[in-house]
């Protein structure tokens, strides 16, 4: 399984052929398809997450000492944001999920390209799932 640091090179990879944010955009469409589906019991409001404008459901499970994510959203660009850091993040320790620096945002331009209320949402995503992550570490213990 490649790092968290070989995931997130390779997302950046993938950004830089594009050359405009409409393309960019598209892609992220493009990604929310490879989306894990959420089970349906949890889309409802316990799993929604705080913060973000449109809806998304986040889940996370606990296997063999990983953080396993699924999530959906309302939104179609805020599904494929959910599926870049779910990417990243899942199947990861919650030591990993706690420590990682999500550089490949800044490195895409995600940050800077997003509406305030899409920053503020996808802050939201991230803080979800490092809670996740710590909540998992601290009933488990094993890092």
């Amino acid at each position: 399984m490649s790092t968290i640091k070989e995931v997130q090179e390779d997302i950046i990879n993938e950004f830089e052929v594009f050359e405009d944010w409409m393309d960019r955009y598209n892609y992220l469409i493009e990604l929310s398809n490879d989306l894990p589906q959420i089970d349906t019991k949890f889309k409802t409001n316990e799993y929604i997450i705080k913060g973000c404008q449109s809806k998304v459901w986040l889940n996370a499970d606990y296997d063999d000492g990983k953080v396993v994510y699924t999530a959906d959203s309302d939104a179609i660009i805020t599904k494929g944001i959910i599926s870049l850091l779910i990417r990243v993040l899942s199947n990861r320790s919650p030591k990993e999920i706690k420590e990682t620096d999500l550089h490949f945002i800044d490195a895409i331009g995600l940050r800077e390209n997003l509406s305030p209320t899409r920053a503020n949402g996808l802050l939201a995503m991230i803080k979800q799932m490092k809670l996740y992550a710590i909540a998992y570490d601290v009933k488990f213990g094993n890092n």
